[in-house]
């Protein structure tokens, strides 16, 4: 696999996955910080969720604390992981990813999906049947409307009449625009009809892991028939993720909340439940299967070539954060992160092994020692004392 194929952008992903009994005012506060330290460690996203019930993931307006991350931060970039179309009149939603595109002076992405829990479609009166048909219609427009375009559009859900935005985004030529995909064709059908980017959620699962090429292809072929295109540059792929300086340590960590989120996320997710005794053998039952990427900065490296080989290429990874770990071990898995991974990936390590490879592979001590004895000698011909008779 060429080097090329490799990622070379990162992320942190919060959908959130939190703990049940902490102050949501904290946690926010949380996910703010660890966007601020992944800004100042050079990742180049972060991206939050939105959902609307089940207490573990409580942000509901994720454009909200990406617009307070905006003024925190530098230059990552801000997406929401993502919003969901059928719950939103489109034009009112474009409208609010503009203004965040502009607070953050360009670094806005618009991610968007046909939202996850079948709870927040029930409390909005949605048939969860027709949420993906309803996402392309909205994306349709969406897309249209952040293009400069003049949009009439009257569908069953909403009617819009020569609608267009008053403020055009701030990000040139486009704001950039992303659909999710797990495992069904939706997302890669809509990303190739509009020429949008990609990001696969929960990659490294059996089911997700074994639909990656099909759905690039798919995408491809859909942009082939629209007459656009889409970029493996602009192809995301995201998964649960936990490092530490050793694995054991990495298992020890996820002991903290792995039984709680897990379980809940068999519960709302294709992903396995577990019939481990233990949280030990869940964590290993989970790490065997693939459905999550818990280890050391070499098992991501790792699973991320694998991922690379997977797919033909991919622009660029997302770890998703949860609170298998405390708060501040998921800090210290950020910060091992843009140590050892990134650099590895971005090409920033090489020359420096190079370098120091070809300086311990040549004796230079001898030389060395050679120029300060000569040096050593020269000052003191030249400074001989003067004999008094």
């Amino acid at each position: 696999m060429s080097e090329s194929n490799y990622p070379t952008a990162f992320g942190v992903f919060m959908a959130p996955f939190h703990k049940i009994g902490v102050s949501p005012t904290v946690l926010y506060e949380r996910d703010l910080q660890i966007i601020e330290l992944a800004d100042s460690l050079g990742f180049q996203e972060a991206w939050l969720g939105e959902h609307h019930s089940g207490g573990h993931e409580p942000i509901g307006a994720p454009e909200m604390l990406l617009a307070a991350a905006a003024q925190r931060t530098k230059t990552i970039k801000l997406g929401t992981a993502v919003n969901s179309l059928p719950y939103h009149n489109p034009f009112l939603l474009a409208e609010r990813l503009v203004t965040l595109d502009h607070l953050s002076r360009g670094r806005a992405i618009m991610g968007f999906g046909p939202g996850q829990l079948l709870s927040d479609a029930y409390m909005l009166g949605i048939d969860p049947t027709k949420q993906r048909d309803m996402m392309l219609e909205a994306a349709e427009v969406i897309v249209r409307l952040l293009r400069g375009e003049t949009v009439t559009e009257k569908t069953d859900w909403f009617d819009l009449r020569e609608a267009k935005l008053q403020v055009r985004p701030y990000s040139l030529p486009e704001l950039d625009v992303v659909v999710a995909a797990v495992t069904s064709p939706s997302g890669p059908v809509t990303a190739g009809r509009l020429g949008v980017g990609m990001i696969n959620l929960a990659a490294t699962s059996p089911a997700a892991f074994g639909a990656l090429r099909g759905h690039w292809k798919i995408a491809e072929d859909e942009a082939a028939k629209a007459g656009r295109t889409v970029s493996r540059r602009n192809w995301r792929l995201s998964a649960i993720t936990h490092i530490a300086e050793t694995e054991e340590q990495a298992r020890q960590d996820c002991t903290h909340g792995f039984e709680e989120i897990w379980n809940y996320l068999a519960h709302i997710s294709p992903l396995p439940a577990s019939e481990k005794p233990d949280v030990e053998g869940m964590i290993d039952e989970a790490i065997e299967s693939g459905s999550v990427l818990i280890g050391t900065p070499d098992t991501a490296i790792e699973k991320i070539r694998q991922l690379a080989d997977q797919t033909g290429g991919f622009g660029s990874f997302i770890m998703t954060l949860t609170d298998f770990t405390d708060y501040e071990r998921q800090r210290n898995a950020v910060k091992l992160w843009a140590e050892h991974v990134i650099p590895e990936f971005r090409g920033q390590l090489k020359p420096i092994r190079e370098h120091n490879a070809w300086v311990r592979g040549n004796e230079w001590k001898a030389e060395t020692m050679a120029a300060i004895n000569a040096a050593t000698e020269k000052y003191a011909a030249q400074h001989q004392p003067i004999a008094v008779n």
